[in-house]
């Protein structure tokens, strides 16, 4: 879906990842805090690393402890450092907001409800729902895989946070950085719009009128 296809009054609700979208994020920060406790240099650590493991997947959906995924990362990365280590670094992707996102998201929130959905984890929660708890404040609701049990791009978790929505699926405008995402939701019959740029989603907002 392209921004100009948008028009004011298309919309009952606007739909945002978080990661890229509301927050910025930047792993390369977790690779660096893991390789300096390992003593090791990052790129040992980036040849080894699978973001999408199984293990990786359960924990999104919260069917894998904290301590066994870690576990899993010192068998996989070959690195012998603390589950407080792992979290440390875990933790530090977070950068701070996107650009100009402070200012659109209460600036749209005047005008529809505000929805998030994140394939995310409970650590990830914990953190960002504490250090950005004044932006998230602008959301109605926050539909988190770890907690909903569900993950992008799969037809069914887009299909369980429309109907707790409660608006058609046509009338959600759905912003996330993802194209496996953008795809899936508009499968399910979002308005998706993806976001490659901090501009994209003023524009958007200021196509619907917003």
């Amino acid at each position: 879906m392209q921004v100009t296809s948008l028009s004011p009054g298309s919309a009952d609700a606007l739909l945002f990842d978080l990661g890229r979208v509301v927050l910025d994020i930047d792993f390369s920060k977790a690779i660096a805090c893991w390789a300096g406790h390992a003593g090791c240099e990052p790129e040992s650590i980036v040849a080894r690393y699978v973001r999408d493991s199984e293990a990786y997947r359960l924990h999104e959906v919260g069917k894998l402890s904290d301590e066994d995924y870690f576990a899993s990362l010192r068998a996989s990365l070959g690195i012998g450092i603390s589950d407080a280590q792992f979290l440390e670094g875990w933790n530090a992707i977070f950068t701070g907001e996107m650009p100009d996102i402070a200012e659109l998201l209460p600036r749209a929130a005047k005008q529809m409800p505000l929805y998030a959905f994140s394939n995310t984890n409970g650590p990830h929660v914990d953190y960002f729902s504490k250090q950005y708890a004044g932006l998230l404040d602008h959301f109605s609701e926050l539909y988190l895989s770890s907690s909903i049990g569900l993950r992008k791009p799969d037809a069914e978790a887009f299909d369980h946070v429309v109907a707790a929505i409660g608006v058609p699926a046509n009338r959600i405008v759905f912003f996330d950085d993802l194209a496996e995402n953008v795809e899936g939701a508009r499968s399910r019959g979002l308005t998706a719009v993806h976001v490659t740029s901090a501009r994209d989603v003023g524009n958007a907002l200021k196509a619907l009128g917003i």
